[in-house]
């Protein structure tokens, strides 16, 4: 059950433990599988996502959550020197500051630049990163997992 009682504004930023995994591994299928079809949803099977985000995500990249309460309500997940690979708000979050937040906080960990993929069906998150100074750079028709075309974006420091 959501807990919506705290407002976003009050969310924490911190790096996730291997504490977090679980929380992380059901925040992270709950979001794509709510973005469906703007994201296509994952397509490995549900008891694989908390292996990767043990055996990866948290060994491979550097992962922040954003908590409210007791309850992790966002992530991102980035990979030196400039990959913003994963970013994502649970659905009740969104539209409050907190995907800027986590962003501000990519930037300042990666101040030279930045640049991440998302699928071109997420109208939202490509409204969101171009706004951000995001701009895109390169189109693919379907070289990701989820068969799904995609796009690069970067985004430069002035």
């Amino acid at each position: 059950m959501p807990n919506s009682d705290l407002p976003t504004s009050e969310a924490t930023i911190r790096r996730a433990t291997d504490a977090d995994a679980v929380e992380l591994a059901d925040l992270f299928w709950t979001v794509r599988e709510e973005s469906v079809p703007g994201i296509p949803m994952i397509v490995h099977p549900r008891e694989s996502v908390l292996p990767f985000v043990r055996e990866v995500l948290l060994r491979e990249f550097e992962v922040h959550v954003a908590q409210v309460g007791p309850r992790l309500v966002g992530f991102m997940a980035l990979v030196p020197p400039d990959v913003l690979g994963h970013l994502y708000v649970a659905r009740d979050h969104t539209g409050r500051g907190l995907g800027s937040r986590l962003l501000a906080l990519a930037r300042e960990r990666f101040p030279s630049g930045l640049q991440l993929y998302t699928f071109q069906d997420n109208h939202g998150a490509l409204r969101f990163y171009e706004r951000h100074g995001f701009v895109p750079v390169a189109w693919s028709e379907d070289d990701n997992e989820e068969g799904a075309p995609d796009v690069r974006l970067e985004w430069r420091p002035r």
